[in-house]
């Protein structure tokens, strides 16, 4: 028998995939089930500033459900931003305008998801902001059940549940709590200060040196991350030997982060391309002080820095290539704990905490 917590992880694992890149906001994942308990969308939020998880999930059920939906949202959408998306493809790989989709949907739902489920990995919002309220949003849609992993305990965004509760929407809280508590710690944690985490691309026999290990999909998503980040650390010796850029060219209007580089010896060569960079500061420190003042930060190196590694850094992101390399492999004692792994093409990539 199918329960909630296989729905659960399903919102579980799709935000996974978006852990970090929805900086400031928390990675939130959520499914819908239509009143016969099918399967309409495993959604989650993807990038601040665009519709949170429930709306997105809510807009591509209905999108999935009814054909009109759809047409007529393509017609409206481009007319009023002066595009030609032409199927829901061209939807799922846009960043639709939060308002205006929601507004969208409160307008043209006709009551097709009433008495609907949704499994959220952390509680509907309550507040109005860049985005509107989602608690409301599936009040207005008079879904039947909402499934909560945890609260939200930020003061601002609780209290979606109270919403829904008052409208008779049944509500319960807790189904996989432990997991959707380690999948929301990144948020919890710089929004206390700081959070971070060290980067790390292994060959298939555990190479980390030698040029480019990983595949392109893995570095895409790399500088991704690193778009979002507030500074980037890496050790002196790595610039010094791989010379390298540490920009975001792969993909389009990426943030170049700040840099610090770890290093004893202050002397480096400026040509270097990092040092090159618009619009970017970087530092040259035997502390990592700054880092730990910045909210977001990204450690990149190889096997020295992992070994020497501060111990406020707690998660560890792999990208290992399917290839072996002829070359020594890293030798690290570390104990760590798998939060979730997954796939890019032939890599793999896989999230880890230092136990």
């Amino acid at each position: 028998m199918i329960n909630d917590e296989f729905y659960m992880s399903l919102a579980i694992k799709k935000a996974w995939g978006f852990q970090l890149l929805t900086y400031p906001n928390p990675a939130v994942g959520c499914v819908i089930l239509d009143k016969n308990g099918r399967i309409l969308v495993i959604e989650a939020h993807k990038k601040a500033g665009f519709l949170h998880a429930e709306p997105l999930a809510v807009f591509f059920a209905l999108c999935t459900i009814n054909k009109d939906f759809l047409a007529k949202f393509l017609r409206e959408y481009n007319h009023k931003f002066n595009l030609n998306f032409s199927d829901i493809l061209d939807l799922e790989n846009a960043d639709l305008e939060p308002k205006f989709t929601y507004e969208f949907i409160l307008k043209n739902h006709d009551n097709l998801l009433e008495h609907a489920k949704a499994y959220v990995t952390l509680e509907p919002c309550s507040h109005e902001g860049k985005t509107k309220s989602c608690a409301n949003l599936l009040k207005e849609l008079k879904f039947g059940e909402v499934i909560i992993a945890r609260i939200d305990e930020n003061k601002i965004a609780s209290g979606g549940a109270e919403i829904l509760k008052a409208s008779g929407i049944k509500v319960k809280f807790g189904v996989l709590k432990e997991a959707a508590d380690e999948l929301i710690e990144p948020f919890l944690t710089w929004q206390s200060g700081n959070f971070s985490f060290f980067k790390l691309a292994l060959s298939a026999n555990g190479v980390t040196s030698g040029g480019i290990i990983s595949n392109e999909l893995s570095r895409t998503h790399s500088h991704k991350l690193r778009s979002v980040c507030d500074m980037l650390v890496i050790g002196g010796n790595t610039v010094r030997v791989d010379l390298p850029t540490l920009d975001t060219r792969l993909i389009s209007n990426g943030n170049n982060p700040d840099i610090l580089i770890y290093s004893r010896d202050k002397n480096f060569d400026k040509s270097i391309p990092l040092f090159n960079v618009k619009n970017r500061n970087v530092e040259i420190s035997d502390s990592l002080e700054n880092a730990f003042k910045k909210p977001l930060v990204m450690f990149e190196g190889g096997e020295n820095f992992l070994k020497n590694l501060d111990e406020r850094v707690k998660w560890i992101l792999i990208y290992q290539s399917s290839e072996f390399k002829d070359a020594p492999n890293a030798r690290l004692n570390l104990k760590l704990k798998k939060l979730f792994n997954s796939n890019f093409a032939s890599d793999s990539y896989i999230w880890l905490k230092r136990i």
